[in-house]
């Protein structure tokens, strides 16, 4: 199964529109690979893959535990999740210029975590399916965070909990 959440605070109708339509050449090619999308308060409706609004914390963390493969906004507590259950994550950075956030910090994240284990940061939304084939494929990066420095894991913690410093 593939997990796809844009996180719990704005809509990012640009990814879940590029993911549809990733999902329905899958399809075409006969592809049948449950993909789960939390969509939040978006205008987009997806018609090619299963999708909730929202999940609890529960059902977050249970998607996130049965999924082989995260894509995700670049949002640290997606990216934590993800590492905390060693799975590799597809990053896909809100832009203010989309008005999808109140400013880039998520393109700044992004470029911190390019080439960190088992992390694929796609820059525009049509990156987005060679970032899902690397992580399959193990390249770039490499594989899951399975592997990832815990101490890497609790620092990003820390920061979200404390704030920096």
């Amino acid at each position: 199964m593939i997990f796809v959440t844009i996180g719990s605070m704005f809509p990012f109708d640009r990814m879940i529109r590029e993911m549809d339509a990733w999902v329905a050449s899958r399809m075409a090619e006969g592809d049948a690979e449950e993909i789960l999308a939390q969509i939040g308060e978006g205008t987009y409706v997806p018609r090619n893959m299963t999708w909730v609004r929202r999940l609890d914390r529960a059902d977050y963390i249970a998607a996130v535990a049965r999924a082989r493969l995260i894509v995700a906004h670049a949002g640290i507590g997606s990216v934590v999740s993800a590492g905390e259950q060693g799975k590799p994550v597809v990053i896909l950075p809100r832009r203010e210029s989309f008005g999808e956030h109140t400013s880039d910090h998520q393109v700044e994240t992004a470029g911190r975590l390019r080439g960190r284990r088992g992390i694929y940061v796609a820059d525009r939304e049509s990156d987005l399916a060679t970032g899902i084939a690397a992580a399959q494929n193990g390249g770039g990066s490499g594989g899951s965070m399975s592997g990832t420095d815990p101490a890497f894991i609790a620092r990003i913690r820390a920061f979200i909990l404390d704030g920096p410093g």
